[in-house]
C-alpha cells in the first residue's frame, strides 16, 4: 500500500480476533488480592457473591488466549473491527516528520471502548441465570455501555454515577436510560454506604471509589444481582485487547511497526486493552517499543503515588490489590475526565510501571482539552476529554521529533468521542475552564490497610 494513501487501514469481519490474550500468563510472581474482611489471599468463593463463575475464571485464569464467544462476537460484528487512522492532518499543522496514527474506539452507540467489556460481562452473568447488575461509572462512558449491553441481553441495569458528572453530563444519564438503566448520583441515598457519605461529607462531589461501595453494597443485598465493573480488574482489561490486537494486525498489513504506544489511564481499561499485546511483545524481548500511559494532573496515582497494598474502594468492600495508589479516601478536584479520577490502578498495568516496562506522564485539563481541540480541527473528531490526555503526550512526542529532526511512529488509543462532553469544550472556549491540579500529595500520610502476607 502506498503511503500516500493511506488514511485508514481495515480489517474485514474475518479479520476480526477471535481470542482475548491474558497478559496474566506472561507475567511472573503477580501480588495475590486480598480479601478486605479476612485479610488473607482471595478466592474464587470469595469473589463468587458479586461475579459469575466465567468472569472469576477469567480473572484468575493464567491462559494465554481466551475464546471470545459466538454471541459476543456477534455484537462485536456491529461496531468492529475498527479502524485505525494515519493523522494527515494533525502532522501537517504540527509540521512533524512523526507518522502519527490513532485507533478510533469511540465509533459505536456508546462513543468509547467500554463496549468491549461491557458486552462480555453482561453475557456470562446472563448464563449465570443473573437478571440484574449494578455498576459504578464516572464520566459515564461505562455506564452508557454496561446499560446497553444488558438491554441486548435483557437484564435490568443499575448505575451509580459519580456526582460531578451526573450533574455536568446530563446527556449521558439520558442515554442510559434509553436503554432502560437506573441511573443515580454516587453518593446516594439508596445505600448504606451512600447515606453515611452524603452525612459526613454533603457537598462532595463524589468519586470512583465511593461509586464502586454503592454498586457493590447494592449487589450483595439481593441474589438476583452481580455487580460489573469498567476498569482496574484483569478480566476487563483482558476484553478490551481485542483493540491491541486489531492494531498489530493493522500495522502488519502495511509493513510498519510503532515506536511509541500511547493511552490515557485512570483504571487502566483502554491502556491495559491497547498496550498489553505490544507489552507481551516487549516482555518476551521481540520488541523495544516505547509503552506511555497518560493520566491527569488531577489524580496523578502513577507519578505520584505509591506502590503498596491498597483498598479498592472508600468502603473497603472490593479485593485489595497492590497497586499504585493515591489512599483510597483521595479525593480529587472535579474534572471533566471524570474516568481518570480514580485513586489506584490496575494492578498488572502498577507491576509493569513499577518493573520498568511503562513510562508514565500527567498533563492538567486546560492543556489536554486544547489539544483536543486542536486535534479536532486536524482530524474532525471531537475527543472525549480522557482521551485528549493520549492526544496530547502523541503531540509532545511528534514535537521532539521535530525538535530532534527524526522520524518516528506514534500510535494512541482514541478511546472515546466527545460529544457527550461539549460543556468542557463550552467552558474552554469561553475562557471559564479551570486547570486541574491534585492537592499536596503526602505518601507518608496514606491509610493503608494492615496485612501480613
Amino acid at each position: 500500500m502506498k503511503e500516500e494513501l493511506m488514511r485508514k487501514v481495515q480489517l474485514t469481519d474475518k479479520e476480526m480476533p477471535t481470542q482475548w490474550y491474558n497478559i496474566q500468563a506472561d507475567i511472573a510472581d503477580l501480588p495475590e488480592y486480598i480479601n478486605p474482611q479476612t485479610k488473607k489471599p482471595i478466592t474464587a468463593e470469595d469473589l463468587s457473591p458479586i461475579f459469575p463463575p466465567e468472569i472469576i475464571k477469567q480473572e484468575m485464569s493464567k491462559e494465554r488466549y481466551i475464546d471470545i464467544p459466538e454471541p459476543v462476537q456477534d455484537i462485536y460484528h456491529t461496531y468492529r473491527p475498527t479502524n485505525l487512522h494515519r493523522a494527515y492532518g494533525l502532522e501537517r499543522l504540527l509540521g512533524t516528520p512523526a507518522k502519527i496514527f490513532y485507533k478510533y474506539e469511540g465509533g459505536n452507540a456508546t462513543g468509547s471502548h467500554k463496549l468491549n467489556s461491557a458486552v462480555p460481562q453482561a453475557y456470562y452473568n446472563k448464563l449465570a441465570g443473573i437478571t440484574r447488575l449494578t455498576t459504578e461509572t464516572g464520566a459515564g462512558q461505562w455506564g452508557s455501555a454496561l446499560s446497553m449491553a444488558c438491554c441486548h441481553f435483557g437484564l435490568e441495569c443499575q448505575v451509580y454515577m459519580v456526582k460531578v458528572s451526573y450533574n455536568q453530563k446530563p446527556f449521558r444519564r439520558t442515554f442510559m436510560q434509553s436503554f432502560g438503566a437506573s441511573v443515580d448520583a454516587s453518593p446516594s441515598p439508596k445505600t448504606a454506604f451512600g447515606r453515611n457519605v452524603l452525612a459526613t461529607m454533603p457537598e462532595t462531589n463524589g468519586t470512583l471509589g465511593i461509586a464502586i461501595s454503592e454498586a457493590v453494597e447494592d449487589a450483595v443485598s439481593r441474589k438476583d444481582t452481580n455487580y460489573a465493573l469498567g476498569s482496574v480488574l484483569n478480566h476487563v482489561g483482558m476484553h478490551q485487547t481485542i483493540i491491541g490486537l486489531e492494531t498489530q494486525k493493522q500495522f502488519e498489513k502495511i509493513d510498519m511497526q510503532p515506536d511509541v504506544v500511547i493511552a490515557c489511564v485512570g483504571g487502566g481499561s483502554n491502556f491495559s486493552g491497547f498496550a498489553f499485546p505490544y507489552l507481551r511483545d516487549k516482555i518476551q524481548g521481540k520488541s523495544n517499543v516505547r509503552v506511555v500511559a497518560v493520566e491527569s494532573s488531577a489524580c496523578p496515582t502513577l507519578t505520584k503515588g505509591i506502590y503498596a497494598y491498597d483498598y479498592s474502594d472508600v468502603g473497603h468492600m472490593c479485593p485489595i490489590t497492590k497497586m499504585y495508589t493515591l489512599g483510597s479516601d483521595f479525593m480529587p478536584s472535579g474534572v471533566h475526565a471524570g474516568g481518570l479520577r480514580y485513586h489506584g490502578m490496575n494492578p498488572i498495568v502498577s507491576k509493569l510501571y513499577h518493573d520498568g516496562y511503562i513510562e508514565a506522564v500527567a498533563y492538567g485539563q486546560l492543556d489536554t482539552l486544547k489539544a483536543g481541540l486542536f486535534f479536532a480541527q486536524a482530524e474532525g473528531i471531537v475527543p472525549a476529554p480522557e482521551s485528549t490526555h493520549a492526544i496530547k503526550a502523541a503531540i509532545d512526542e511528534a514535537e521532539k521529533c521535530k525538535e530532534e529532526g527524526v522520524s518516528k511512529t506514534i500510535v494512541f488509543c482514541l478511546s472515546g468521542n466527545g460529544y457527550f462532553d461539549m460543556y468542557a469544550y463550552d467552558a474552554l472556549l469561553k475562557g471559564e475552564l479551570k486547570d486541574s491540579t491534585a492537592p499536596e500529595i503526602d505518601t507518608s500520610k496514606i491509610k493503608l490497610p494492615e496485612i501480613q502476607l
